[in-house]
């Protein structure tokens, strides 16, 4: 059992074939804390307008959430654009779960940080991230090959990898638009003289800091399985969570130089030949 002062978890994207659900039970069991924030997309009810997925795992996320909420630990439910309809319950509480449209955290070490999904930098809210940079079929590609990759693997003995994630490392214009969405993530943290921002939203666990903020963005439970965690220090840790959790970044302690890093791994270029076969299948 891992203990932690706070969870932040997001882009659940509950009642879609492509949600971790078994993951994140897993992840919920094993780790306890005192506040845990959900920011947002917890629940797809526009992919569910389409079509449900929801089996018995993810009926028990939901479960378990309640029961955290019931058994005293602080649980905080920020809405996304996918879950917008529950923002209109901003300011109640239901089945002990605290609904806000955004909020303010303060760490173990007196810092302020804004808590929200991070939708409002995006201008075109109902699709996702990667919907808009590579297309709606590519993306659905992308998210198949990563079910069916990883049933592979499972039936080789070897943990969850993320195959969409690395092929969408690999994209100039995701790499483009995860940067911008990070410096306007800081500006508006800045503005509001907090000490950093914490949001989900583009599917992109990292951290970028600069002279004047710390910007944490806690991933998903799609195509990544991370949390944002904070400990009794209260520094920041991301976590990657699936056979073997693992650390995957802590909280830089200097600004990025020339906000050129983050905490994201420099990969190798993506095979020519598997570059072909993907678009092969998408055409």
């Amino acid at each position: 059992m891992r203990q932690y002062r706070s969870v932040f978890i997001s882009d659940v994207h509950l009642g879609t074939a492509d949600c971790q659900a078994e993951y994140l039970l897993d992840f919920l069991e094993n780790v306890q804390c005192e506040t845990l924030y959900l920011v947002g997309d917890i629940v797809d009810l526009i992919a569910m307008q389409r079509r449900a997925h929801f089996p018995e795992t993810h009926h028990r996320v939901i479960q378990k959430l309640i029961d955290l909420a019931g058994s005293g630990v602080r649980v905080v439910y920020v809405p996304g654009n996918h879950d917008e309809f529950f923002r209109r319950f901003s300011g109640q509480t239901i089945s002990g779960i605290e609904i806000l449209e955004k909020t303010a955290h303060t760490t173990a070490d007196g810092r302020q940080f804004l808590v929200c999904h991070g939708d409002q930098f995006d201008q075109v809210v109902r699709c996702s991230p990667l919907m808009l940079l590579v297309g709606d079929r590519a993306h659905g590609l992308l998210l198949r090959l990563n079910r069916w990759f990883n049933a592979l693997r499972r039936l080789q003995g070897k943990p969850y990898w993320s195959l969409a994630a690395w092929i969408k490392s690999r994209i100039g214009r995701a790499r483009t638009f995860i940067r911008r969405f990070e410096l306007a993530a800081l500006t508006a943290a800045e503005k509001g003289r907090y000490d950093g921002f914490i949001c989900g939203h583009i599917h992109s666990a990292g951290f970028l800091r600069s002279d004047e903020g710390l910007y944490c963005n806690d991933g998903d439970w799609v195509e990544h399985c991370t949390a944002l965690v904070e400990g009794e220090d209260g520094k920041f840790q991301l976590l990657h969570w699936s056979e073997a959790p693992a650390i995957l970044a802590s909280e830089p302690e200097s600004p990025n130089p020339g906000l050129s890093g983050d905490a994201r791994p420099v990969l190798d270029p993506l095979p020519a030949a598997f570059v072909e076969q993907v678009n092969r299948l998408a055409s």
